[in-house]
């Protein structure tokens, strides 16, 4: 089965590009949940849309527009939800609602664009080229790199952040490095299941391992697996099929989700 996979080019690809995919959104995925930033995610994935039209308007990459557009809009976000944490989901909605529509107008003013658009919605792991997964290789290296780097500081930020600023820990510089980080995760995990289901494989992986870990490394560690089987299985059950793989891929993590919570109740229930 695997062999008669790999034996296209396209699935090595797509094999290659997942698994880069699924690194990522293990890691910062864990971030995004103890940090608790799944609302802020959810708006720069869709804020994202706003580059990716302005990148088809203006004639250049998608990949580097949506990124471009979608950091612009996560460090926007930073600054305005930083002290102010109530007011957070108005302003990330605005945003948010901004970069859709920017993205939805650009789109209609570039005759015959708006079908590829749709690639961005649901994702098109089975079309990235090689040059792109350069491109994505270059940002979870990025991403690795800094999260290895700043991991202390990371979770003084994540678990207390009063605490750490008193240390004297940068806690507002760090708190834009993460979101610019979980920006790069978004922006690389749309290329896999399009930016409508994004936040399921951000999040979902990070929550069942949430529940098995004792600390944030065996959590991330945890997680990344949970991702990378996720994404390849989705893979493989998507090709064999026939379906569109974003789908997939996000269908098998709910009923994962739904099987981790059974067998916790089953577990606490064993125990009573």
């Amino acid at each position: 089965m695997l062999l008669e996979i790999l034996s296209f080019d396209f699935m090595q690809n797509a094999l290659i590009a997942g698994v880069l995919v699924a690194i990522a959104c293990g890691v910062m995925g864990s971030f995004v949940v103890v940090n608790k930033l799944t609302g802020l995610s959810g708006g720069v994935a869709h804020a994202s849309y706003g580059g990716v039209g302005l990148a088809a308007f203006v004639g250049f990459s998608p990949m580097l527009g949506s990124l471009a557009f979608a950091l612009v809009c996560a460090i926007l976000m930073g600054f305005l939800t930083w002290k102010n944490r109530s007011r957070s989901d108005t302003l990330i909605g605005v945003i948010w609602a901004f970069g859709m529509a920017l993205g939805i107008i650009l789109t209609d003013l570039k005759p015959g664009y708006a079908n590829d658009m749709m690639s961005f919605l649901f994702g098109s792991i089975l079309t990235v080229p090689t040059s792109l997964l350069v491109f994505m290789g270059l940002l979870l290296f990025m991403i690795l790199f800094f999260t290895v780097f700043y991991f202390k500081e990371f979770l003084a930020l994540s678990y207390d952040p009063e605490f750490a600023q008193i240390k004297g820990v940068p806690v507002f510089p760090l708190y834009l490095l993460l979101i610019s980080l979980i920006t790069f995760t978004v922006v690389m995990a749309v290329q896999a299941v399009g930016l409508i289901l994004v936040i399921a494989l951000l999040t979902i992986p990070a929550y069942i391992a949430e529940s098995h870990a004792n600390h944030l490394k065996m959590m991330i560690y945890i997680s990344v697996a949970i991702s990378i089987f996720l994404v390849l299985s989705g893979l493989m059950i998507a090709y064999y099929i026939n379906f569109t793989v974003g789908p997939v891929i996000i269908l098998i993590g709910v009923l994962a989700y739904l099987f981790n919570l059974l067998f916790l109740q089953f577990k606490k229930k064993r125990h009573a």
